[in-house]
């Protein structure tokens, strides 16, 4: 989803709108002056009705070309032989998954574009914001975070539900889950335009609230998600002095019912966003990985409408649940030594012969590396060793059933008694680069947090300087020049303290989240 080729005057948002209801007394009637109820179970009913065509129209796609493929899955060994009197510890072996596309038309650019009318070839999503509209909020910062929720609003079709809760010193539901038809559109417009800012900050009960509605709803959407935008602290909930980053303290912001706890929670990840140079990016990023969600840093204000696009791009653009990757030796000897996965859930069975990887969602056409490292044993008596079967199963979101692709995906070697100069596999190279600096960058920020910036710096350096000596950052690697740069980026932001609090720490931990999920975020204004 491409934000550059979207008409820039926007102002629609606030354009648009309705004449305010005036009621009897001739008050104009506020969508939130009405009290809440005690259970959020008031979510408007989802027309079962529309989800048979949805249905349908898979089943017919499939037989044309134009149904939403399969997920593609290629491994690619370290290197294509071993010689068979050698043992190769820590063999790399890398998963590659590409989630297929969605039928959306394209731009001029062919960029899939989603809009309402691809409707039919998404699942439709269940989307709570929950919106800082604290003191610190007012003026520029409100305005632009109501033309970016009008856009968001726009984007939603008729099968999308959405509800709005804003938060200062309390929280407050603007309107219950409602399905986003022009009625509903209109309405939604309307609440939004009608915030003010005043009062503290408190996040936590702005985030029970969202995930209250998720827990209460009667009807569910296949795609949930809650969007957090905050530009301050938490002023009620975490109270560790400031400059003292602990982890204990960020999990009493989160409820319970949204903690991913091992795959067992409800799989509805909280997308944060933080806004401006005073926001607690420790927390906000946090509550993020707890959940699965990412954590985009909205730096220059004037780019919140680009970094909400990008995310409900994303969620707009479903087209794999409950991904598994399961992997199995097969070789009798082979046992795999670990699985690197960044945030995402692996486990190796006691006896090292199994494993997988727990992908969930995928948006259309993402892609996902895993790398997993095997023993390789020696072996006199064969040509060609089987190293890893790897399968893959997902839920298909609008035909609700579980697919598992037909054959395995078998890694195999050769075993000759000399081999030249092995060739290292440039798809390996280019991940093992990138999950060097993605370590490196988690290291930095460890040095960081406890006031080594000097140590920071030299790691992200000399990580910088081991990735340009790599193959395929000789061969001019587009991936391997971008890590570079980022890795660079990071150590200007982390010159001394005062950049560092300002707009480092927040810069390295949306980093961060995009490395561990392999998602985009927004950061700064870098590209």
């Amino acid at each position: 989803i491409n934000p550059a080729d979207w008409p820039r005057d926007d102002a629609w948002a606030v354009r648009r709108l309705p004449s305010p209801r005036l009621d009897s007394t001739g008050h104009v009637s506020s969508l939130f002056q009405a009290s809440e109820p005690g259970t959020f179970d008031d979510d408007e009913v989802l027309d079962q009705q529309q989800e048979n065509p949805q249905q349908n129209v898979f089943e017919k796609d499939a037989s044309t070309n134009n149904s939403i493929g399969a997920i593609e899955v290629k491994t690619y060994p370290e290197v294509s032989a071993v010689p068979r009197a050698n043992s190769h510890n820590n063999f790399a072996i890398l998963i590659h998954l590409k989630a297929p596309h969605t039928s959306g038309g394209l731009n001029s650019r062919n960029q899939t574009i989603f809009s309402p009318s691809t409707q039919n070839s998404r699942a439709p999503v269940d989307l709570v914001t929950v919106l800082d509209v604290s003191g610190s909020m007012a003026g520029t910062k409100l305005a632009l975070l109501k033309r970016a929720m009008g856009f968001v609003i726009q984007h939603l079709g008729p099968s999308d539900r959405l509800s709005v809760i804003a938060f200062s010193s309390t929280a407050r539901r603007l309107f219950p889950l409602r399905q986003m038809t022009e009625t509903g559109r209109q309405e939604a417009l309307q609440a939004v335009n009608s915030l003010t800012s005043n009062g503290g900050t408190n996040i936590a009960e702005g985030l029970r609230k969202g995930a209250k509605l998720i827990v209460d709803r009667k009807w569910k959407n296949p795609v949930g998600s809650i969007i957090l935008l905050s530009d301050g602290q938490d002023t009620y909930t975490v109270s560790s002095p400031s400059g003292s980053h602990s982890r204990t303290d960020y999990k009493s912001l989160i409820p319970p019912s949204i903690q991913r706890n091992g795959g067992t929670g409800l799989r509805v990840p909280v997308h944060t966003f933080g806004f401006g140079a005073d926001h607690d990016a420790a927390s906000m990023h946090s509550i993020s990985e707890i959940s699965g969600g990412t954590f985009s840093f909205i730096e220059a204000e004037g780019v919140i409408q680009d970094a909400f696009a990008q995310c409900i791009g994303g969620l707009l653009s479903v087209v794999v649940q409950e991904a598994c990757v399961k992997l199995e030796c097969a070789h009798p000897n082979l046992l795999i030594n670990s699985i690197k996965a960044g945030s995402y859930r692996t486990s190796v069975t006691a006896d090292a012969k199994a494993g997988s990887v727990d992908v969930g969602d995928l948006y259309a056409e993402e892609e996902r590396d895993f790398l997993v490292t095997v023993n390789v044993p020696v072996d006199e008596s064969c040509d060609e060793m089987s190293l890893l079967k790897v399968r893959c199963i997902y839920r298909d979101p609008i035909s609700k059933e579980m697919v598992s692709l037909e054959e395995d995906n078998e890694v195999k070697i050769q075993r000759a008694t000399v081999i030249g100069q092995p060739i290292v596999s440039m798809e390996v190279d280019r991940q093992r680069n990138r999950l060097r600096a993605a370590e490196a960058i988690a290291e930095a920020r460890a040095a960081a947090e406890h006031g080594d910036l000097t140590g920071a710096v030299s790691l992200l350096e000399s990580c910088r300087r081991a990735l340009s000596e790599t193959i395929s950052a000789r061969s001019g690697d587009r991936l391997c020049v971008a890590l570079c740069a980022e890795l660079k980026e990071m150590q200007e932001r982390m010159a001394n303290r005062r950049v560092y609090e300002s707009s480092g720490r927040a810069y390295v931990l949306s980093g961060l989240s995009s490395h561990s999920w392999q998602r985009a975020t927004a950061r700064g204004d870098s590209t």
